[in-house]
């Protein structure tokens, strides 16, 4: 199934960004641009001072003038070396700071997205852009964009000097550029489109292979090999064929520049000769002349050959600042803080875009303290009722609060002491055991360390490790498998210490036992907190203070174990047909 990528920014929307970049670093920019400019002034000195020097021998100045100007050429040709190093060095660091910028900003805006946006758009297409997008922009502003602007003046420059030396021969130059600008048109019209669609076909192939990765157990349960086999190769035929279109439009771009770059200078030279020979203009304004329009070449195919990139890069960079003109998170931090730990659900309604909805209406109160077991069937809207309780999604209808605050509004540092969502899901950073854990709090000490770990039953395997706390998890280090993970995960959450925890099937992975142990050592731990658990596993509910039972949407029932299995509702065929004691196991 095709998923939803994130947005593209347009070509206004890359110009504004740029721009903004530029204004953020303009004093550093402004030196690129004056150093690069002393630089080609210092180059255009060469060939105009060796066609005075052919004037004045043709003219019976001798050698003498050899001699007066040739050091000054080799003067100027040290400046120019001298400034253009220069220029390259203040360009590079201009490049590294506006890199960290664009970084920075992309990052911001990745933890800005709505978790459902992320979720439609697949992990693969972030990745792309976080990772082959960033890099391709910070290429050019290290690398193409210093160079270009070296480049971009000097030619500038000479083409200027060529004007100068003689108005006709000028002209005669530029008019012998016009298949370079013809080919430019044809590779511009074509090139941000053929760039676009390669990115987008990388960010699919991207998102199949990790899908694919992560799903790796459920593919060969159900024996889903050929068909994700299939979608790769139709993913990477895809991107095979984007990447042959770009490929076809620079084999077309660059020959034909190329061979442009010589028109000019034959131009130059068999008008220029005709010319001399009637006494228009002199023998040194000539070779002049050929000489600035043979200079011409090395910087103009420097320009076009980084135009070529920029466009790559340029297509990387709407991406990039496309998530700019994504959905954004609600705003957070401008309320008042919760009076008290009480959660409200009153009327709340949700729907995924292109969905139906899957909360009708659901009213709950949950107060301080409470245990609450939330079960139903699949489908019945129990995990996003948990989304909406910790402040992940906003009901597209209804309210979601705590103390009488919208949950959706409080700050991030202030929702996560306040709530805390633990699901089935789990992530191992790169880092030490230690570091996994101390994201929940930078603070923590190792005796608050072990505790949480020993509160979760994973001080034991912990203490095996090489290194103990200090053992490097994730690629590259100590795998840990997924009922560990998930072990990590719950001691992050005792050293978070929420006022409310909402356990999405938070122990699924782990094994019957272990699973009752972690269960209890948390209640322990977590006495006096809320605790919400969303579960099969129906002794959670049978533990818990209430149950709410959730079915299409609604909320069913709402009570005790005892007084739901009582009443013969749909709870209580749940409990019998788990516990093994209802007419079908008789």
């Amino acid at each position: 199934m095709s998923r939803e990528q994130l947005p593209v920014a347009g070509p206004a929307d890359v110009r504004r960004a740029a721009v903004e970049l530029v204004r953020a670093d303009g004093r550093a920019f402004t030196a690129v641009l004056v150093l690069n400019a002393l630089a080609a002034v210092a180059g255009l000195a060469g060939p105009w001072l060796l066609g005075r020097i052919i004037d004045e021998v043709r003219g019976g100045g001798g050698v003498a003038a050899v001699d007066r100007l040739a050091p000054v050429i080799l003067l100027c040709a040290v400046g120019q070396l001298l400034l253009a190093r220069r220029a390259r060095h203040v360009g590079h660091r201009f490049g590294e700071r506006t890199l960290a910028r664009v970084r920075e900003r992309f990052v911001d805006r990745a933890l800005a997205l709505p978790s459902s946006v992320v979720e439609r758009a697949g992990t693969g297409d972030l990745t792309a852009r976080g990772t082959a997008d960033v890099t391709a922009v910070g290429t050019t502003l290290r690398d193409a964009g210093p160079a270009l602007l070296v480049n971009g003046v000097q030619a500038l420059f000479v083409t200027a000097a060529v004007f100068l030396v003689d108005p006709l021969l000028g002209a005669l130059g530029v008019l012998g550029l016009t298949p370079v600008w013809i080919a430019l048109r044809w590779y511009l019209r074509r090139a941000r489109d053929g760039y676009l669609a390669e990115g987008a076909a990388t960010s699919d192939v991207a998102e199949i292979v990790a899908s694919t990765a992560s799903g790796a157990r459920t593919v060969e349960a159900f024996r889903l090999e050929e068909r994700r086999i299939r979608a790769s190769r139709d993913a990477l035929e895809t991107a095979r064929r984007t990447r042959f279109h770009t490929l076809f439009l620079r084999t077309v771009f660059f020959p034909a520049v190329e061979v442009s770059y010589h028109l000019p200078v034959a131009g130059v030279l068999l008008i220029g000769g005709l010319l001399h020979q009637r006494g228009a203009v002199s023998l040194g304004a000539v070779v002049t002349a050929s000489l600035y329009l043979f200079q011409l070449r090395e910087p103009l195919d420097e320009v076009l050959l980084r135009i070529e990139q920029l466009q790559s890069s340029g297509a990387s960079f709407a991406r990039v600042e496309g998530l700019a003109r994504a959905p954004r998170a609600a705003a957070r931090g401008d309320g008042p803080d919760p009076a008290d730990d009480r959660i409200d659900v009153t009327a709340a309604r949700y729907a995924y875009d292109g969905g139906g909805e899957v909360l009708r209406g659901v009213d709950l109160t949950v107060t301080p303290g409470e245990r609450l077991a939330v079960v139903g069937p699949s489908g019945a809207g129990k995990t996003t009722l948990s989304r909406l309780l910790a402040g992940v999604d906003a009901p597209t209808a209804g309210t979601v609060t705590v103390g009488g605050v919208p949950v959706v509004g409080l700050d991030p540092e202030r929702l996560r002491r306040q709530v805390v969502l633990v699901t089935q899901e789990h992530h191992v950073f790169l880092g030490s055991v230690r570091d996994n854990l101390r994201i929940a709090e930078p603070a923590a000490g190792d005796e608050e360390v072990w505790a949480a770990l020993a509160a979760v039953g994973a001080d034991a395997w912990v203490r095996e490790l090489p290194d103990g706390l200090d053992t490097e998890l994730g690629e590259g280090g100590r795998v840990t498998d997924g009922s560990r993970a998930q072990q990590l995960a719950l001691a992050r959450v005792v050293l978070a210490d929420p006022h409310t925890l909402i356990l999405d099937e938070a122990t699924a992975l782990l094994d019957p036992t272990t699973a009752r142990h972690t269960e209890r050592a948390l209640a322990a731990v977590l006495r006096g907190r809320t605790v919400i658990a969303v579960a099969h596993r129906l002794h959670t509910a049978h533990d818990a203070d209430r149950v709410a039972v959730m079915e299409d949407g609604l909320l069913t029932e709402l009570g005790t174990h005892e007084e739901l299995v009582a009443a013969g509702g749909a709870y209580a065929a749940l409990w019998h047909s788990w516990h093994g004691d209802g007419p079908a196991a008789r």
